[in-house]
């Protein structure tokens, strides 16, 4: 409100074209009445402008031209991201590869969001749905430390996002996430996702390629473990879930989250490690 007065700011005309939509039969209501609130930006920073009694469904069938039965849309996702504990810290290790169904994208996407020096974000499910609203946490996590002046729990805030993306279920967002960090209780990791569930866990993986990650970490995890070992642990599991998933692949990043902060410990090809490997086992 302050800031309102201080521009001179009248709110009953701003966006006056969003008021009252006029989309009568695109699923966005009647357009008789103001469905669309056009000063939900300025009060509350993680939201959108957008429709009342809003169906996706409806809304693309529209789009499309086809009023019979369910869009044929799929949103198809692939990565391999992986978080895990240890006596050490937590180690944090991904894969750089963007796919849109069946075609590469990008070898070069950087799927850990670095929310503050004390807080990593993993990105699986859409990029674009990852990137923004984890950098809508970390504005809340900054904005946090200035009103408490301390730092925000690792907890604190994977709640926090759960409950900003809650409010968007069932309108197309696609996102599992990790957080992690270091806060006065410790290490922490939660997992994250657009359908509002929430957990800690000592090991977590996500992706279309976890099933392999998961695979090369039962056989080897070890909470006790020293640093070098869970480093080399992490690095390993993700470039097999590239070898054997066709939707991963790039480069293989790992992190690690001590209790002064994170740090970027390397990134290796993926094709790099596998004829590195490949040596170690012929040695063998």
């Amino acid at each position: 409100m302050a800031l309102e007065s201080f521009c001179s700011l009248n709110t009953s005309t701003l966006c006056p074209s969003f008021t009252k939509p006029r989309l009568p039969n695109s699923g966005y209501g009647n357009g008789d009445d103001d469905s669309l609130d056009p000063t939900v930006s300025l009060y509350n920073s993680t939201g959108f402008q957008v429709p009342t009694n809003y169906d996706p469904n409806i809304h693309l069938r529209h789009v499309i031209g086809n009023c019979e039965g369910a869009p044929r849309i799929e949103f198809n996702h692939g990565t391999t991201t992986l978080a895990f504990k240890f006596q050490g810290g937590v180690v944090v290790a991904v894969d750089s590869r963007a796919t849109a169904g069946p075609y590469i994208a990008s070898q070069t996407v950087k799927k850990v969001i670095e929310i503050n020096p004390y807080l990593l974000g993993t990105m699986a499910g859409g990029a674009a749905d990852c990137s923004f609203w984890e950098r809508v946490l970390a504005q809340q996590c900054r904005l946090y430390e200035l009103r408490n002046k301390e730092r925000i729990s690792v907890a604190a805030a994977s709640k926090l996002l759960t409950n900003i993306i809650y409010g968007y279920k069932g309108m197309g967002l696609s996102m599992g996430t990790m957080i992690c960090g270091w806060d006065k209780k410790g290490p922490g990791l939660y997992y994250v996702d657009s359908d509002g569930v929430r957990f800690t866990d000592n090991l977590i993986s996500c992706g279309s390629g976890s099933t392999y990650a998961y695979g090369v970490m039962d056989s080897g995890y070890d909470y006790n473990m020293t640093e070098q070992t869970a480093l080399e642990l992490g690095k390993r599991a993700i470039y097999h879930a590239t070898h054997r998933d066709a939707y991963s692949g790039g480069t293989v990043n790992i992190y690690l989250m001590k209790e002064d902060g994170w740090k970027k410990v390397s990134a290796d090809d993926v094709y790099d490690l596998h004829y590195l490997y490949a040596k170690e086992k012929t040695k063998q």
